[in-house]
């Protein structure tokens, strides 16, 4: 099975640890993209959160294939 990876602000991603997700905390556009290029090898699935998802978009091309990218709204 894949690794579930969630990307976002700590108070709205820390309870998708206790589902077994590889959480990264971000503070800022800056941390979010650093958590985005650190992600787990085997990562299927990522959660971002709307913040998170907004300071990736410059960098992250939908289209290159897995991760599945999930933005939580």
């Amino acid at each position: 099975m894949g690794i579930v990876a969630v990307i976002g602000e700590e108070a709205l991603v820390s309870g998708f640890g206790l589902a077994g997700a590889v959480v990264s905390p971000a503070a800022d556009a800056a941390e979010a993209r650093a958590a985005w290029r650190c992600l787990p090898a085997g990562a299927t699935v990522v959660i971002l959160t709307a913040a998170a998802a907004a300071a990736l978009e410059p960098i992250r091309t939908p289209a290159a294939g897995p991760p599945f990218v999930v933005v939580m709204t």
